[in-house]
């Protein structure tokens, strides 16, 4: 099966890709390189010992994304592809709105021109908002509190108006929880843009010596040590929830989400403290106030993409700092160097 993988060169696309190409699949792999850099596909040729096409575009050139489709058989689409970052798209709340759901709206057109109607869409767990208990699950009510999360959100429910017009398409929505970790071999990883959004690659630039120290937002919250307590899942356990959910767009149709975490809460001392194990020596941090929109405790309940994907994270947090750890120490720079 060929697959189309826009927003391949990402953090969660080059591990998609991996495991795509050491499955035996074809891949054709889309991106702008806006927040990827383009050594990724060296390593991620490197790792797999394949090689394979890649487009330089973006999914708003709709010209381009004819011709990918046109010059390629292309079977099954997962769309990566989009802008990330939480702060960023209350900043920027345009950009994200036109760039994700433009994009997507622009890649649906393409798909339906040239047949293809097997989808995997990269969506987020921020579409569930502030939650009012743990574990959420599917059914949970839907009320995105950010830009970022509202573009997700949004391109959810145009998916399901368009499999409703046409029910011959198959598309799953995969809920992220929080991605963290990077390949066993150190070879590919997280490699953010300036100072670091999420924790743990803020916790391993500081453990390089890239960053003075880690700030810790909130440490009043009715947690076991009155720090946030989050749902961590190792990106490479993303990576393999995304082939299973493209086996089953591949064999039915129809439209279903999934929250893919770990069924695990892990508050950021307790990341900290498993970080610090990972690479012998301390992490200095320094508490402060706690963020607007924050909540206490979020995690999930995998229940559904086990029964029906047959897929559950099997990497434990030890594993996910340690390979973390593997990837910064080995490229302090990331890609860069």
């Amino acid at each position: 099966m060929a697959v189309l993988v826009t927003g391949g060169v990402g953090y969660i696309g080059s591990h998609t890709c991996v495991e795509l190409l050491n499955s035996g699949y074809e891949i054709i792999v889309v991106d702008s390189l806006t927040n990827s850099k383009p050594e990724v596909l060296n390593r991620i040729r490197e790792l797999a010992g394949k090689d394979f096409p890649f487009h330089h575009l973006d999914l708003l050139d709709r010209a381009a994304m004819e011709k990918v489709f046109s010059n390629n058989s292309i079977e099954a689409v997962i769309h990566l592809a989009g802008l990330k970052a939480v702060e960023e798209s209350v900043e920027l709340p345009l950009r994200y709105y036109y760039t994700n759901i433009a994009g997507t709206l622009i890649l649906c057109e393409t798909m339906q021109k040239y047949g293809v109607k097997k989808l995997v869409f990269s969506s987020s767990a921020t579409v569930y908002g502030i939650s009012e208990s743990v574990p959420i699950s599917e059914h949970f009510p839907l009320a995105a509190t950010n830009p970022y999360g509202q573009t997700k959100l949004m391109i959810e429910r145009i998916l399901q108006d368009l499999y409703i017009s046409d029910n011959s398409w198959s598309i799953s929505l995969l809920r992220y929880f929080n991605p963290i970790g990077a390949h066993a071999s150190g070879r590919i990883g997280e490699d953010p843009n300036g100072i670091p959004n999420n924790l743990m690659p803020h916790i391993s630039q500081v453990a390089v010596g890239k960053l003075k120290e880690l700030i810790i937002f909130g440490s009043d919250y009715p947690t076991t040590d009155g720090t946030g307590v989050r749902d961590y899942i190792h990106v490479v356990d993303l990576a393999i929830g995304h082939l299973k959910a493209l086996e089953r767009v591949a064999v039915s149709s129809g439209i279903e989400a999934f929250n893919l975490g770990t069924g695990k809460g892990y508050s950021v001392l307790e990341m900290v403290r498993a970080f610090e194990r990972a690479f012998g020596g301390k992490i200095p941090y320094r508490l402060a106030e706690r963020r607007s929109g924050d909540v206490a405790m979020c995690y999930a309940d995998p229940a559904k993409a086990e029964a029906l994907l047959g897929w559950a994270a099997v990497r434990g947090i030890e594993e996910m700092c340690e390979d973390s750890w593997r990837w910064q120490v080995n490229n302090p720079n990331g890609y860069d160097d």
